[in-house]
């Protein structure tokens, strides 16, 4: 009863919209907006124009937006009342447009679809699109971060498997710092990114923020534990104390052996591939392994969404279904490399049988969403200036810590104002 009603209540909206914006008069030429971020612009377009085939007097005008200059333009087109109909929009960057009140809620129109089906997505993944247990998205393609690893180098220091857990790449990164010498390491871990460090922490059981995702939580034993494990890497020299400025060319550093693991996102299965064909058989990923077991990772990727004053919400919708119907992201994986969301589309030929790819495909029955709070960004770019400041022997991890809770703590201010107003 209550889908049905659910049902009913979209499909009235979509009854509306249609007589308000004339689109069920196929005479009338309607112009259907849609920006999109980055290479997935170049790609997409190629797929358009059956939509339109199949959609007589629609026109999609594809805009391409650099991803550098992205997040400013959305929220220039917010204030100006110059939003597009639909986007792409990083899954991080859904919370804050859901604050702002410039999404349309979809999961009434999830339950209406016969074709975007909630539990054949990776449960991680969507929930990133769920704020405040509203949905205002759907995954279009999804990444998370492993370890890319070289065989070769792990088996000449005597293991004949990735390691599952901390205790076995602990033993696993000794031994190839032992055989490799002094100047060759064992894993890279960019100081000047927070994904790896990240990504530990997501392992442990207690959240990055408490209180209703209020307060930093990085003084918790949990984080600790990742920050712990994180700065034995590099005090025992398995990992150079180096940004990706200081080592702008990871495949080329990759291929030669000087490292021999990496955490990094599907799109480097073909950039190995590409740039580095002669490592063929010499490689493989792995998920990440976790304290006691095989870990977990980041939800990544980015999401379709319609903009709450998009006169062409049904036509909107439409166009979202077609882009996540499995013939496209099956496609949609050939061109770009970009994995699908949903598990059905993993049964392509392509996917299925791509040994890299395999990793990516368990790992995301594990992926986590990170805090789904506006300030996350700035949180965790905050995270990452403290682990550096304390790898680099600048502050000590207790003080660090301390500083970046309270760090976090301010900006997070003016949500505990907003949900003390909201309190009854």
């Amino acid at each position: 009863m209550r889908r049905a009603a659910r049902r009913g209540r979209w499909l009235g909206v979509l009854a509306a919209a249609a007589v308000a914006c004339g689109c069920g008069d196929s005479s009338e030429r309607i112009t259907l907006r849609f920006w999109t971020i980055g290479r997935e612009g170049e790609v997409v377009g190629r797929l358009l124009p059956e939509f339109e085939r199949t959609h007589p007097g629609v026109r999609v005008e594809l805009q391409q937006i650099p991803l550098t200059a992205a997040h400013e333009k959305l929220l220039t087109a917010f204030a100006g009342d110059a939003l597009p109909d639909l986007a792409q929009l990083g899954n991080t960057w859904v919370p804050e447009f859901a604050a702002l009140g410039a999404l349309l809620p979809l999961g009434d129109a999830v339950d209406a679809s016969p074709i975007v089906q909630r539990d054949d997505y990776f449960a991680g993944i969507w929930d990133t699109n769920v704020i405040d247990g509203v949905l205002y998205g759907v995954p279009w393609y999804v990444d998370t971060r492993l370890l890319f690893y070289r065989t070769d180098l792990l088996a000449a220091a005597g293991f004949d498997h990735a390691p599952r857990d901390w205790d076995e790449w602990r033993r696993a990164m000794a031994a190839i710092k032992a055989a490799v010498g002094a100047d060759r390491y064992a894993v890279y871990l960019p100081l000047n990114e927070f994904e790896p460090l990240l990504n530990l922490a997501l392992e442990q059981p207690e959240p990055l923020l408490r209180d209703h995702d209020t307060r930093g939580n990085f003084e918790s034993a949990g984080f600790r534990r990742a920050l712990g494990f994180y700065l034995e890497m590099f005090r025992n020299g398995w990992a150079p104390e180096l940004s990706n400025i200081q080592l702008p060319n990871i495949w080329d550093e990759f291929a030669r052996g000087f490292v021999s693991f990496y955490i990094s996102g599907p799109w480097n299965i073909g950039e190995f591939r590409r740039r580095e064909p002669q490592l063929d058989g010499r490689w493989m990923t792995a998920p990440l392994p976790g304290p006691d077991g095989q870990g977990t990772g980041a939800a990544g990727g980015s999401s379709l969404v319609i903009w709450r004053s998009s006169k062409h919400s049904r036509l909107a919708w439409q166009l979202v279904e077609f882009l996540s119907a499995v013939p496209q992201q099956q496609t949609f994986y050939a061109l770009t490399g970009d994995l699908p969301p949903r598990r059905s589309a993993w049964r392509d030929a392509a996917l299925a049988g791509d040994a890299a790819a395999r990793a990516f495909r368990e790992q995301l029955e594990r992926a986590r969403p990170t805090p789904k709070v506006p300030e996350w960004e700035r949180i965790v770019n905050e995270m990452q200036l403290a682990a550096e400041r304390v790898v680099r022997g600048r502050e000590p991890p207790d003080q660090a810590l301390r500083e970046l809770d309270a760090r976090t703590d301010a900006i997070l201010e003016k949500r505990r104002w907003m949900l003390a107003r909201r309190a009854p």
